[in-house]
């Protein structure tokens, strides 16, 4: 199937390692040049050069913090001045850490909007005017299940990942005219190195093993398993393609059936 990405300049933060990376890997295969970002300098750097080398796409990227302010602004900056446009953004910038409402003060609540919603809204500020210029565009966000069915021991993800998703929402109803769409990609339990720290914290948190905690995890999940990034890849790939494009203003669920509800 021909998704229509071919020549496409995609901008992915969080793209150094897990589903981030995934996803960017996902549309360079696809033929899209892409912009991504990260923390971890090495390790961007790394992806970047394995990325471009494997699927022959060129890939630019800047490391910095998208919790620190101004940031998200640069990373869109640093890719319009390199590709004079974007026709998709994909915002990730990791999740709070794991905890319960007791253990967290009122900066970390800051922290956790900081780090997860003011970086969407501030990447897709400075992408729209551009994707209206160039007469359309993608914005998705990666997102969580938490949005649907809050997960125990995440309060601050299930809080402020539902802040995105109304605002995401919003937005769609405010530039589809203008042929942009935007939607959210809710992930469940998926295979990646923050799953792998969410065991373990479990698993303390319970008095249990990382294994035991794994085992209770997906018993929960109907198809018995975690996912892994590439079946997520899969998912975002498809909503950013023209396959996609009467599809706006909804948060897909990737999660094995983990998901309870009807709607």
């Amino acid at each position: 199937m021909d998704m229509g990405l071919e020549g496409k300049i995609a901008c992915v933060a969080g793209a150094s390692r897990g589903l981030g990376r995934a996803v960017a890997a996902g549309l360079a295969a696809e033929g899209c040049r892409l912009s991504i970002c990260a923390r971890s300098q090495e390790d961007l750097a790394r992806a970047g050069s394995e990325i471009a080398r494997e699927f022959g796409v060129e890939v630019i990227y800047r490391d910095l913090d998208l919790a620190r302010p101004g940031a998200a602004e640069a990373f869109l900056e640093h890719t319009l001045d390199h590709y004079g446009g974007v026709d998709i953004l994909v915002t990730n910038a990791g999740g709070p850490p794991a905890g319960r409402f007791q253990d967290f003060s009122e900066e970390d609540w800051r922290r956790a909007v900081e780090l997860t919603l003011l970086p969407a809204q501030a990447m897709a500020r400075r992408a729209l005017p551009a994707m209206i210029q160039g007469g359309g565009g993608v914005i998705i966000n990666m997102t969580s299940i938490s949005v649907k069915q809050p997960v125990p021991g995440l309060i601050l993800s299930n809080s402020i990942r539902a802040a995105v998703t109304g605002w995401a929402k919003t937005l769609a109803d405010e530039v589809g005219p203008q042929g942009i769409r935007v939607n959210n990609v809710c992930t469940g339990w998926m295979h990646t190195e923050r799953v792998e720290s969410l065991l373990e914290h479990r698993a303390q948190d319970q008095g249990i093993t990382r294994d035991q905690a794994l085992a209770q995890i997906q018993e929960a999940i109907p198809l018995g398993r975690l996912g892994q990034p590439q079946e997520y890849a899969d998912l975002v790939v498809f909503l950013a393609s023209e396959r996609a494009s009467y599809i706006t203003g909804v948060s897909y669920l990737i999660d094995g059936g983990m998901y309870r509800g009807l709607m």
